[in-house]
């Protein structure tokens, strides 16, 4: 799992912190007089170290010369600089990840993780099929929804689905559209299907794109719209393959 660059350095920090403490107490305790009591050895100097960092204070070891006093108020004031900012950090991004979950929106931890992945684009009766079909097959794929309803079946089913407002360039960014295998738009309105297929071609130049098309109007739209763009019809395909068939009676 990924750690964020902000809470590797933090933890950078804190390493640091803590060894500048232990060291530092080493030296002014045992080759000096710096405190009360000889720190005897490293356990001593980290004990200091973390009793100091944590304000617990049990007083049993004292700073006592100037040089001593010195470098425990600059322990305590790193230390704690170090540790509030890092808890704030921490404690914001998982506030943030529970208002995500909450709202049906993806937290930055899964967003990095989107890559190579298929979107579902809609919740249409083709993309709802193909979902079931991915699933069974293990495929990575996600589900991108503005319909709350349909979100709460899908999730409460085990899918992986996000609600997104389909036709917005800032939401659908967050989604890493640019880094996904296939990307299949399933919309029944036709209006907010264009749109959509809009921003997901600006978006997500290098993916390949398929649009589910209802009948032949949307096909012939789609396909004057943009170029490049898969486009499947499935009562189309389905007509085809019935005259076909009766064809051959």
């Amino acid at each position: 799992m990924r750690l964020s660059i902000k809470i590797i350095m933090y933890i950078i920090a804190i390493v640091f912190i803590f060894t500048f403490g232990a060291t530092g107490t080493y030296i002014l305790g045992h080759y000096g007089n710096g405190f009360n009591i000889k720190i005897k050895g490293p356990i001593d100097a980290a004990y200091f170290t973390v009793i100091t960092l944590s304000t617990v204070g049990y007083g049993d070891i004292v700073p006592v010369t100037g040089t001593a006093k010195l470098f425990v108020m600059a322990l305590i004031i790193g230390g704690l600089g170090i540790f509030l900012s890092a808890v704030t950090v921490v404690g914001g991004d998982f506030v943030n990840s529970r208002i995500e979950k909450f709202s049906g929106g993806i937290t930055n931890l899964e967003r990095r993780f989107l890559r190579n992945h298929i979107v579902l684009v809609g919740t249409d009766t083709v993309n709802i099929r193909l979902a079931e079909k991915l699933k069974e097959k293990r495929v990575r794929f996600i589900i991108l929804t503005a319909d709350k309803a349909t979100l709460e079946t899908l999730r409460s089913s085990g899918y992986r689905a996000y609600f997104a407002d389909e036709t917005d360039e800032n939401t659908m960014k967050k989604f890493e559209l640019g880094r996904a295998k296939s990307i299949i738009i399933d919309m029944r309105d036709k209006s907010r299907m264009i749109y959509a297929l809009l921003v997901i071609r600006n978006l997500a130049r290098d993916s390949r794109v398929v649009t589910v098309a209802h009948n032949r109007e949307e096909e012939r739209n789609v396909r004057n719209l943009s170029a490049g763009i898969g486009i499947i019809n499935p009562p189309s395909i389905a007509s085809d393959i019935l005259s076909k068939r009766i064809m051959e009676l």
